[in-house]
């Protein structure tokens, strides 16, 4: 016999109360829209290793601005010292300029009072007796000569004028294109730390507490790379001694004249440890990366450039595990920064705004952020 009940809507459970279907769509919808509600602040904001690479990259391209306005500093240093002097020059030679048309001027009133450039049968008849004919004659001469000199020196001297008043007007046209690099720099540099303030200043002081302990994670790597290969240098050293104890090596002087310059470079560098990364210094109270290892290196008085870049081919580049203390150790793809080597694996450098002058493992950032090491010449 068949049944007349009606079939049981389909449904579940909640709480002991049987919920039509449609109901049920309609709380699952409504928790997994909590769900994602939830989950998309999290999402959206990024990891701490996130930002602190984030950080890292804006410190390394401020670093990267920073040479470039110290290159268009040093440019602009030398193209206005060429302004100047070509300035002083055309002064000097308008000076000359307005004597020499001031002569000219005399030699024309001269020749007006006499109504002659030269005697003549006029002049006979006027003179008094032959020899007075004779000395106006001899005077004449000379007159006629020394102005037609100081015709020549005029033209020449006015050619030259127009010349250097070229040159000083390029110049001023070179060195206000270097000023406007140079303002571009800064400006890129300024806007680079300003957006690595803003990320670190998001941070909570949980965040950031966390984030310096990645750092001294970071720190504590860093000096077992450094030990390891200070090891390795000091097998290495010790394995040449005894290769080479029967007989006096060929560079025994040269190594001697550069260990000597580097004391001095790195006796130099040590007393900065403690003052602050300022960038474009060069001292005495402040320095960036390259200002430190330009400043130490003159110490020994030996002259490298301004920046990384040209730093890089001022010596011999040499292998890693050949450093020695004194070298220049170079960073990234792009040589934006360096340190100077002081052995065992660690270096001394200007490390990044916000930081201080300090003693630190070349792995800082990473064996592979390491891009050369050049021992100057």
């Amino acid at each position: 016999m068949a049944s007349h009940r009606k079939s049981r809507p389909v449904g579940t459970r909640v709480a002991g109360i049987r919920t039509p279907a449609l109901a049920t769509a309609a709380l699952t919808s409504v928790a997994l829209l909590s769900q994602s509600a939830n989950a998309a602040p999290a999402d959206d904001k990024p990891s701490l290793e996130e930002v602190e690479k984030k950080v890292d990259d804006l410190y390394r391209q401020a670093e990267s601005a920073t040479d470039n306005y110290n290159a268009a500093k040093e440019k602009t240093a030398k193209q206005r010292k060429q302004v100047d002097t070509l300035l002083d020059d055309v002064a000097r030679r308008t000076e000359k300029l307005n004597e020499a048309r001031q002569e000219l001027g005399s030699f024309a009133a001269a020749q007006y009072r006499t109504g002659a450039a030269a005697p003549d049968t006029a002049t006979f008849l006027l003179a008094d007796t032959p020899q007075d004919y004779f000395d106006q004659t001899q005077l004449m001469g000379r007159l006629t000569n020394r102005q037609k000199g100081a015709v020549d020196d005029y033209v020449s001297e006015q050619s030259a004028t127009m010349k250097k008043r070229q040159e000083a007007s390029q110049s001023l046209q070179t060195l206000t294109e270097t000023q406007s690099d140079l303002k571009t720099a800064k400006a890129t540099v300024q806007k680079k730390l300003a957006d690595a303030r803003d990320m670190l200043s998001e941070l909570t002081a949980q965040e950031k507490a966390r984030l310096a302990a990645l750092e001294k994670q970071k720190q504590e790597a860093a000096a077992r790379k450094a030990a390891e290969l200070a090891r390795q240098q000091a097998a290495a050293e010790k394995a040449a001694q005894e290769a080479t104890a029967p007989q006096e090596s060929t560079s025994t002087a040269a190594d001697s004249s550069y260990a000597t310059k580097a004391a001095k470079s790195l006796a130099f560098v040590r007393a900065q440890i403690g003052k602050p990364y300022v960038w474009g210094a060069t001292g005495p109270d402040s320095y960036d990366c390259s200002g430190l290892t330009q400043a130490a290196w003159k110490a020994a008085g030996v002259d490298l450039p301004r920046v990384t870049y040209d730093q890089v081919n001022a010596g011999a580049t040499v292998s890693l595990a050949d450093a020695q203390p004194g070298d220049l150790v170079f960073f990234y793809d792009d040589i934006s920064h360096v340190g100077l080597y002081i052995g065992n694996g660690m270096m001394i450098h200007a490390p990044k705004p916000g930081a201080y002058v300090r003693e630190e493992s070349i792995y800082y950032d990473g064996e592979s952020a390491i891009h050369s090491v050049v021992r100057p010449a």
